[in-house]
């Protein structure tokens, strides 16, 4: 089944080209419901390490797919790279490029907006029942996305808004700070490593929730701020991907180091990196902060985009990709 999404930039429809989409129905289909011990031991992280090394550590691979030849059918800019081309010599190191985003990648100058964490596809939605962009239980169970045990965040985003932000394995896989504000909590949270593929959201109930993430509270009201009450960066693995790397950077990405509760996480700036592979961003806002952007939400609502979501949960669920670091929101009542 095809999967379509809205560019931004130029408003057009546009076909994704689903990697191992085979595969990955296969496993989510056939293989769940008759081989569910086999279905546990392939999205396990042994598993998940191991097709990870042998898909993306293994120089013969970016040799036998020449990497130029590969980088470019994925639409990946190569002068956007930092580093020169010959040393991306594996596929790993191709998923795990540094660009010039000071350059490439502009950020709004208006210190009330939210940017997007990522190079990605994103939907938008509503943790509250009486909102139109109510989507509660969809893409994550909200009893489990944060972590129960001990934790005692969930209350602060009862419903609240939340953005669902989709890197494929072509896209650029730092994360960078979607808010500036202070870290108040930082936990990993020990899961699965379901793919983030389509086919397989629909096909899974509420995985977001179930695979291994990183969790992040900030504290957006203090001095330098963004001034949106507490925002939590919920940094979802997937197949393939075996761990989130927090490497902050306050300067490009010099000095990198990790992120720890009481830092001040620049808005914009490089906060982690994905291992390759595909891998998602949610975002959890308190309720009443935050207005997303006009043309995300009007994306998401055409009829005329055919999305895996819209026909898996019955209702109109297109992505927009976007670039990282361009607008996602506004501070409510702002002007």
């Amino acid at each position: 089944m095809t999967h379509q999404y809205v560019e931004r930039l130029s408003g057009a429809v546009m076909t994704e080209q689903l990697f191992a989409d085979h595969i990955v129905n296969f496993l989510y289909s056939r293989v769940r419901e008759n081989a569910p011990w086999l279905f546990r031991a392939l999205t396990g992280s042994h598993s998940s390490a191991v097709l990870g090394y042998l898909n993306f550590d293994l120089p013969l691979t970016a040799r036998l797919l020449g990497n130029r030849r590969f980088l470019e059918s994925c639409g990946v800019n190569l002068a956007e790279c930092l580093d020169p081309l010959e040393r991306l010599n594996t596929s790993r190191k191709i998923f795990e490029r540094r660009i010039r985003y000071w350059e490439c990648r502009p950020m709004p100058e208006d210190a009330a907006t939210i940017v997007a964490p990522a190079d990605c596809r994103l939907m938008v939605g509503s943790l509250a029942q009486g909102s139109l962009l109510y989507l509660k239980e969809k893409f994550f169970s909200w009893q489990e996305l944060l972590g129960g045990e001990g934790k005692s965040w969930q209350p602060y985003f009862d419903d609240g808004d939340f953005t669902v932000c989709r890197l494929t394995p072509d896209k650029y896989h730092y994360n960078h700070v979607p808010v500036s504000g202070e870290v108040l909590d930082i936990y990993t949270i020990d899961g699965t490593c379901h793919a983030c593929n389509p086919g397989a959201v629909v096909g899974m109930v509420t995985p977001y929730s179930k695979n291994s993430r990183v969790v992040t509270i900030i504290d957006t009201d203090v001095s330098g701020g963004t001034g949106v009450g507490l925002v939590a960066m919920v940094e979802v693995v997937a197949l393939m991907i075996g761990e989130v790397v927090q490497c902050y950077s306050s300067d490009r990405y010099s000095c990198p180091k990790p992120v720890t509760v009481g830092m001040f996480l620049s808005k914009g700036q490089p906060k982690s990196l994905y291992r390759p592979g595909s891998s998602t961003d949610v975002l959890l806002f308190q309720p009443g902060r935050i207005c997303f952007a006009a043309d995300i939400i009007a994306n998401m609502h055409n009829r005329n985009v055919q999305s895996r979501f819209t026909a898996g949960f019955g209702k109109p669920l297109a992505e927009t990709e976007v670039a990282v670091r361009s607008l996602l929101a506004t501070r409510e009542n702002h002007i």
